[in-house]
């Protein structure tokens, strides 16, 4: 969940790959985190104090972020799109520095329930990939579901909960669905850094990114610490975090319970700098478990791998088993992903690029939104080569069969098993103004090879565990995709 920030994927039986995705933020028209404009009238100061901050909230990808933490992309704001002014003015000092946490909300009461009902169906007509799980879906029947869900007025909030819900419900896509207040307040308060934070990447205005405290529990271990909403983290046990993902720094911040990480931070925007010592009480446990094993008359060591879910422990300690089984004389690796429903996908594209020679494809993300339209691909030299036997089966899902796919698809691993369950589309969560919000498909994922995970799965080379020199054999034979 692939639901990645990172305030999004498990499923039916057998379940839908998801987990719950940081906190969410303000809507921006290129980033997968979004909270949609007001469709009410809101007040002129409300609205120009908004705007004078607009690109400090603009925001990319998150730590925890599901299978759309990896999306955003850099951009302008709508200032600087519009190209510089013919005479530049600096603003006041009081615009210079000002606390994005200072900035206006629109109160819930302000929006009509005809308003919030128009605002979710604004988001499905702006984001929503329909076919990628409808052939029918198409944005002239969506105008039309518009025009029958508001043909009257609706009198209270939760019949306006219960008019989206529907609305939703219409589209023939169980990941797209709607949150109630609470359900929306919940999904915020995930925790992926053990601290009780989450973390976005920010642009500054010279482009470079920066990380911000955009998502806190309150009265967890870093609020009672000290950090506040709005927070800029400038280093991890006296390591600068500057230019780093979210998903790595939330890793840093990881650690057995009830030890300690020192953090600074500078509070706000114009605050001062701070070196808070703060108590781990929430962590994730590994899903890594490893042992070495003989194999054909006990002449060749093969290394055994169980993946039982992507999180931000992922990476590291597969790292570590691979270092141990490998100087332990393992010749192969086999890496079992059987009833592995995903994780943070984010998580499982770094788990792929240990593998991958820099420039080889892990997947590409197709989507109506043109900053969706990506290839990811590997960026440094692999950590290991050692041929690979992906164990897969109907429980294999979201960032395990983008794992699977990539490692197939560039010739580093044979796929053994049962066909995959076959989840391969992208959700973004939307807040909408009243505090619920909105999951919606926003694009889906496509193998190296161009192959359409979602609905389909992935079909394994061997049912049965082969012999190594079949593994052998079929690499040497396998046709990697071109770079990029």
């Amino acid at each position: 969940m692939s639901f990645p920030l990172s305030r999004c994927h498990r499923s039916p039986q057998p379940p839908l790959p998801f987990r719950p995705p940081p906190i969410t933020t303000k809507r921006t028209p290129t980033s997968p985190f979004h909270r949609p404009k007001a469709v009410a009238s809101v007040s002129s100061s409300s609205s120009d104090k908004s705007w004078r901050c607009l690109h400090k909230l603009l925001l990319q990808a998150t730590a925890g972020a599901l299978s759309f933490s990896l999306l955003a992309s850099p951009f302008r704001s709508l200032a600087e799109a519009a190209g510089p002014p013919a005479v530049q003015i600096p603003p006041p000092p009081s615009e210079l520095c000002h606390d994005w946490a200072e900035e206006e909300e629109v109160p819930p009461e302000s929006i009509t329930n005809e308003a919030l009902v128009e605002e979710a169906w604004d988001v499905v007509n702006e984001s929503f990939l329909g076919d990628a799980v409808s052939r029918s879906w198409s944005p002239e029947k969506w105008l039309k579901k518009k025009q029958d869900f508001l043909h009257k007025s609706i009198q209270t909030r939760s019949r306006a909960h219960n008019v989206i819900q529907k609305m939703l419900a219409s589209l023939g896509d169980p990941y797209t669905r709607f949150l109630s207040p609470s359900e929306f307040s919940k999904m915020s308060k995930y925790d992926v850094t053990g601290i009780g934070i989450n973390l976005r990447e920010v642009p500054d205005d010279n482009g470079a990114v920066k990380l911000k405290v955009l998502g806190i529990i309150l009265d967890g271990p870093a609020h009672s610490a000290g950090v506040r909403q709005g927070d800029e983290l400038l280093s991890v046990n006296g390591v600068n975090v500057r230019g780093r993902s979210a998903f790595d720094v939330s890793s840093m911040l990881q650690g057995p319970k009830e030890t300690f990480v020192t953090i600074e931070v500078k509070h706000g925007n114009c605050g001062p700098i701070q070196s808070i010592k703060v108590q781990r009480q929430l962590v994730a446990r590994t899903p890594v478990f490893y042992r070495l094993e003989k194999m054909e008359n006990g002449d060749v060591s093969v290394g055994y791998i169980h993946i039982k879910e992507f999180n931000a422990l992922a990476k590291r300690d597969l790292v570590i088993a691979l270092k141990h089984l490998l100087d332990s004389g393992a010749s192969y690796v086999v890496l079992d992903l059987r009833d592995n429903l995903g994780g943070l996908v984010q998580a499982g594209i770094e788990v792929a690029k240990l593998f991958l020679k820099k420039g080889e494809t892990v997947t590409y993300t197709v989507g109506r939104d043109p900053h969706i339209q990506k290839s990811i691909v590997a960026d440094a030299a692999p950590f290991a080569t050692t041929p690979l036997i992906v164990l897969v089966n109907k429980r294999t899902a979201s960032a395990s069969e983008i794992v699977a796919t990539a490692l197939h698809d560039n010739c580093k691993a044979v796929l053994v098993g049962e066909r995959t369950y076959g989840k391969g589309l992208i959700q973004s969560v939307f807040e909408l103004h009243d505090g619920s919000g909105v999951v919606v498909t926003i694009g889906k994922y496509v193998t190296p090879n161009h192959m359409d995970i979602n609905g389909n799965g992935v079909e394994p080379d061997f049912p049965r565990l082969p012999a190594l020199s079949e593994v052998r054999n079929y690499l040497s034979h396998c046709q990697t995709p071109l770079m990029g």
